[in-house]
């Protein structure tokens, strides 16, 4: 059983920084994708992650948050994290960690994670 525990969301002020953590037990780690995906107030999830990394340690952004924010990864604790720096009010929403295991790349698109946590809050006030 997979299970997805995210942690880390807040209240900032614009240019302020949260780290988010996404704890994962129960899945197969030799092939895989996490990734953050959000869901502003009032709208749908978007369809795309914010952030993705493999099994290789790639990466990648969404242009809105590059060079703002990291995502990484420990495998110790099983553990990812999105660091979220210059955060900005668009920057507002809940925050889920998502995980894909039956591929050791990366597709964006919220379909292809099969696997969801609860989700965080993060909200930036300016």
């Amino acid at each position: 059983q997979v299970q997805l525990v995210e942690s880390g969301g807040g209240s900032v002020q614009a240019g302020g920084s949260l780290r988010l953590s996404c704890a994962a037990s129960g899945g197969t780690y030799d092939r895989f994708c996490f990734g953050w995906f959000r869901q502003a107030p009032g709208m749908e999830r978007e369809g795309v992650a914010v952030a993705v990394i493999d099994v290789n340690r790639g990466t990648n952004y969404v242009d809105s948050v590059k060079g703002r924010f990291t995502i990484s990864r420990d495998n110790d604790k099983n553990t990812v994290y999105l660091q979220m720096n210059s955060l900005k009010p668009e920057d507002t929403a809940m925050y889920y960690c998502a995980a894909d295991f039956t591929r050791a790349y990366c597709l964006w698109e919220y379909t292809n994670f099969g696997y969801w946590g609860q989700g965080t809050q993060v909200t930036v006030s300016s």
